[in-house]
């Protein structure tokens, strides 16, 4: 059964609602891309109009920028922390407001992998 994002067949009481219509095609919604540390995979998506979305599959490198504006491309050692969901540090899950370890020190990513299909991040 496909992802929806249309209205919940529930009230906010429980209550059950009745429908008035079915699902559109607008309303569809996909699985999270889950961005993981390893080499680089990049997927295509199509979107609506006829567009496409780079989703980030796997990466281990980070666009780092410090706070005198320069930018360097580092590895990524390892997930420290993430806000999004704790098992994702356990999984090596990478998404926007993540803490990964980089050789020149700890690093927020701030672009969101799953949507944009690159990593950037801010050292902190």
């Amino acid at each position: 059964m496909a992802i929806s994002q249309g209205k919940s067949t529930r009230s906010p009481s429980g209550a059950r609602n009745v429908a008035n219509r079915g699902k559109r095609k607008s309303e569809l919604g996909r699985d999270p891309a889950e961005t993981r540390l390893d080499e680089k995979k990049l997927r295509k998506i199509r979107t609506r109009g006829g567009n496409e979305k780079l989703r980030l599959a796997s990466n281990n490198k980070i666009n780092v920028t410090d706070a005198n504006g320069k930018s360097q491309l580092l590895d990524i050692l390892g997930v420290i922390e993430n806000t999004a969901n704790p098992n994702y540090v356990r999984r090596n899950i990478i998404t926007k407001g993540a803490i990964v370890e980089t050789p020149e020190g700890n690093a927020k990513v701030t672009s969101r992998p799953g949507q944009d299909g690159v990593i950037n991040g801010i050292l902190i």
